[in-house]
């Protein structure tokens, strides 16, 4: 007997589907703390940005941080996620001009309440959307609340928008560790996105990523995230 085969907690199981076994490598305690670090430090700097350079971005990285996206756990692993791309400067200028529609609702015309005009304030957000014209990329994400079969029929997806977000966490994530940068934008409402870019009703739109280089001007709020202690707390309490 390997010692592989004797570290295992518990006796094989019996499957009715497909399993493979998954043995990833123990990091030694430190070395993982390390890489933990050394993470938290990357994503820490990552900021959402509204100021884009025009400069190309090639298609590979865009490929890649799908792919990394779609390593992302999903309810039943339905994947219920479909990224549409786009680089065209006739696609990206009709959704600058629908997204810039709606958002003249939200800000000039009183949609936003109060309260949420006060909220956004110290991010000096507005109705221009220029950024849409400028970025090499805009990548939209749609939840499949349904998708198609072979046959004709729907398959049903379960846990849509907790499926979608984490992997939307990802593909942010992705992004930034290439080196480029993002911005959550969700024009609500965002049905225009659905007839631009020529979905299915069994999709609806989730978040617009413009994606592209800061600009060598950028500037983003001076913003502090939430401390640990607020973020986390151990149940039952336990000492330092």
């Amino acid at each position: 007997m390997s010692n592989q085969t004797a570290d295992r907690a518990e006796p094989l199981r019996a499957h009715t589907h497909p399993f493979v076994p998954y043995l990833p490598p123990r990091l030694d305690q430190a070395e993982g703390i390390r890489r933990g670090r050394q993470f938290h430090d990357l994503v820490d700097a990552r900021r959402s940005v509204r100021f884009f350079a025009p400069d190309p971005v090639p298609r590979e990285m865009i490929e890649l941080a799908v792919a990394t996206a779609n390593t992302a756990p999903s309810g039943a692993h339905h994947q219920p996620w479909k990224f549409v791309a786009t680089s065209d400067p006739e696609i990206k200028h009709r959704i600058r001009e629908a997204a810039e529609r709606e958002e003249r609702l939200n800000y000039e015309g009183g949609r936003l309440p109060e309260p949420w005009r006060d909220a956004l304030a110290p991010l000096e957000t507005t109705s221009n959307k220029s950024y849409l014209d400028i970025v090499p990329w805009i990548v939209v994400v749609f939840a499949e609340k349904s998708t198609p079969l072979p046959d004709g029929s729907l398959r049903k997806n379960y846990y849509v928008n907790e499926s979608v977000g984490i992997a939307c966490g990802l593909f942010i994530t992705a992004l930034h560790t290439m080196g480029l940068s993002t911005l959550t934008h969700t024009p609500n409402p965002m049905g225009f996105l659905t007839d631009i870019l020529d979905r299915p009703g069994t999709e609806r739109p989730y978040i617009l990523f413009p994606i592209g280089y800061p600009a060598a001007d950028c500037e983003v709020p001076d913003l502090r995230r939430k401390p640990l202690d607020e973020a986390l707390e151990f149940f039952p309490p336990v000492p330092d």
